[in-house]
């Protein structure tokens, strides 16, 4: 269970969480959060799906099951963060950064 607690320190620091605000925010105290960090144990599903809703993640990401099909799909993590960073923006902040899509997008696809 090395993967997963690698998965679970890595997006706990995207999301500027500590291990102990994880382990409040699912309803688990830090010691048994903590096991599953270092991979001493591994959660059950209850637990897992708890964590993973907590970290605005999937279990199939934190446990490292390729997505689609592809290993280690760049693009799925990177659809990931833009979603993440999302949540802290305002409308106006979304609509500037929608836009800003748009247009990138529009150029790419003029360039090809």
């Amino acid at each position: 269970m090395q993967v997963l607690g690698q998965k679970l320190r890595s997006r706990a620091k995207e999301l500027g969480l500590s291990n102990a605000e994880v382990a409040r925010r699912a309803g688990l105290s830090e010691r048994r959060y903590g096991f599953y960090v270092t991979g001493d144990r591994e959660p059950d599903l209850s637990t897992l799906l708890r964590i993973s809703k907590v970290l605005a993640t999937t279990p199939n990401v934190l446990l490292g099951v390729p997505e689609d099909g592809k290993e280690g799909s760049n693009r799925a993590a990177l659809l990931e963060r833009l979603r993440t960073a999302s949540r802290g923006l305002s409308e106006h902040d979304l609509q500037s950064l929608a836009i800003q899509a748009e247009a990138l997008a529009a150029h790419r696809g003029r360039s090809k």
